[in-house]
């Protein structure tokens, strides 16, 4: 090659690695992994792991959330200068709330081929054994951390028509059951912990009996929690003060809660909707003469 000739950028590869049991891993996979020339990996001391299981010896380099932007360009710079890059997180697909869609997206600015090495996720793994008939579903990842975020997200979810799909980690199952008992009601669920693995728990139920459980146990292990939706009834009320009574009388959502839903849904100001509702709901809680 003469110094004119330019090089023709390299590929990278997102692999899906396993959630858990290392035979879910395809032979596609692992031939990617061992012919490309670096694995960018978001823990390497994980996925060093897998790699010595199955005897490849490809460089590692670390690819994690808080790194991500100044690794993604430095991996560009890589992959223009010929070299092929396998992006892998520590279990299932990358990008699924988890590192590597600021790679991709810098890859696919750049004119870089990106390949997808279909594999293991938890997400369609926990779906395929819940057992529901509703061909349609909203995945959304890991809940805020904080209460109030995650309170919000779910009252903006109440009238979903879909099964809801969550990631959670162990010591935040308690928190996000709790909200959704409090802010969804009583709905029935499926929860997959630690699957794939030794310990694998598939259990069908409501929410609040998963609520007792993770409240008296030691909880281990990722979960996916999913949560079908609540019966479907439409609100009935030719004004504010109707809705307000409707919802007042007919569910379980704080008055707080109330505000926000129909602020949003009518398009006003949730303070206006708060103080309405503080009227209403004080008429209920006056004794009666």
């Amino acid at each position: 090659m003469t110094d004119k000739e330019e090089k023709s950028p390299g590929t990278l590869y997102i692999a899906a690695t396993p959630i858990g049991n290392l035979e879910d891993i395809t032979l596609r996979c692992l031939r990617v992994l061992g012919d490309v020339d670096l694995i960018a990996a978001e823990d390497t001391r994980h996925t060093r792991k897998l790699l010595t299981h199955f005897q490849i010896s490809t460089p590692l380099i670390s690819y994690y959330r808080e790194k991500e932007a100044i690794r993604a360009s430095q991996l560009i710079k890589r992959l223009l200068d010929s070299e092929s890059i396998a992006l892998v997180s520590d279990a299932g697909t990358p990008g699924i709330s988890d590192p590597g869609a600021v790679l991709v997206g810098l890859a696919h600015a750049n004119n870089i081929r990106v390949v997808p090495l279909s594999g293991p996720s938890a997400v369609t793994t926990a779906l395929s054994v819940a057992g529901l008939t509703n061909p349609h579903f909203l995945f959304l990842g890991f809940a805020p951390s904080k209460k109030s975020q995650r309170r919000t997200l779910l009252t903006s979810l109440i009238d979903a028509p879909w099964p809801l799909v969550f990631y959670e980690s162990p010591r935040r199952i308690e928190g996000l059951l709790a909200d959704i008992m409090n802010t969804m009601g009583d709905r029935n669920a499926f929860w997959a912990r630690e699957l794939t693995k030794s310990y694998e728990e598939l259990k069908k139920g409501s929410i609040s009996s998963f609520l007792e459980h993770a409240t008296a146990t030691t909880n281990r292990g990722e979960f996916v929690l999913v949560v079908e939706p609540g019966e479907s009834v439409e609100a009935e009320g030719a004004n504010l003060s109707e809705l307000l009574l409707w919802y007042r009388d007919n569910t379980s959502l704080s008055l707080k809660d109330v505000s926000r839903k129909l602020a949003g849904d009518l398009g006003l100001s949730r303070s206006q909707v708060y103080q309405k509702a503080l009227h209403v709901y004080k008429k209920k809680a006056e004794p009666q003469s």
